[in-house]
């Protein structure tokens, strides 16, 4: 059985894409953490603690599902919590020539037996990305049914709407 999933993103912000694929990797293990990236190379648009009570709110009726952050390695942040498996998202065959060579230095990394496991993203969902979805809000855009509810507000008060 497998004990703790991981999905791990920038998430900035969540979008319904995200969610999916979080509903989906929830049913493989007992627990799923959803860890946000603190990747310091970027400028993100919200906090850290923004985007965690994003998920929190967005996520707070699957029963099984945690959410932290890290910085640093992936592979640090599996080995440091004893994670089984690691959850990515494919939404189009360029995601997966990248992921696939993360996914192989990770493993390389991990020095146990931690699997990476690919999901692809449902179809209603494989355009959205956290960067779509700033720049069509930012230039007055319609994102209603691309992101939870809770973004959108979160967007709004950002943007001052």
């Amino acid at each position: 059985m497998i004990k703790k999933v991981l999905y791990a993103g920038s998430f900035d912000p969540i979008t319904n894409g995200h969610l999916d694929l979080i509903k989906r990797a929830a049913r493989l293990g007992e627990r799923l953490i959803v860890g946000v990236i603190q990747n310091p190379s970027k400028t993100p648009f919200f906090t850290v603690e923004e985007r965690l009570e994003m998920i929190k709110a967005a996520t707070s009726t699957i029963p099984n599902v945690e959410v932290d952050h890290f910085t640093g390695l992936l592979a640090e942040y599996v080995k440091q919590n004893n994670i089984d498996v690691v959850v990515r998202g494919l939404r189009v065959s360029m995601d997966f020539e990248y992921e696939i060579q993360m996914a192989q230095m990770n493993a390389r990394l991990y020095d146990n037996n931690v699997e990476t496991i690919f999901l692809m993203t449902s179809p209603d969902y494989s355009f959205v990305s956290s960067s779509i979805v700033k720049e069509v809000f930012t230039l007055n855009g319609d994102i209603t049914g691309l992101v939870p509810d809770v973004v959108l507000e979160y967007l709004k008060r950002k943007c001052n709407r």
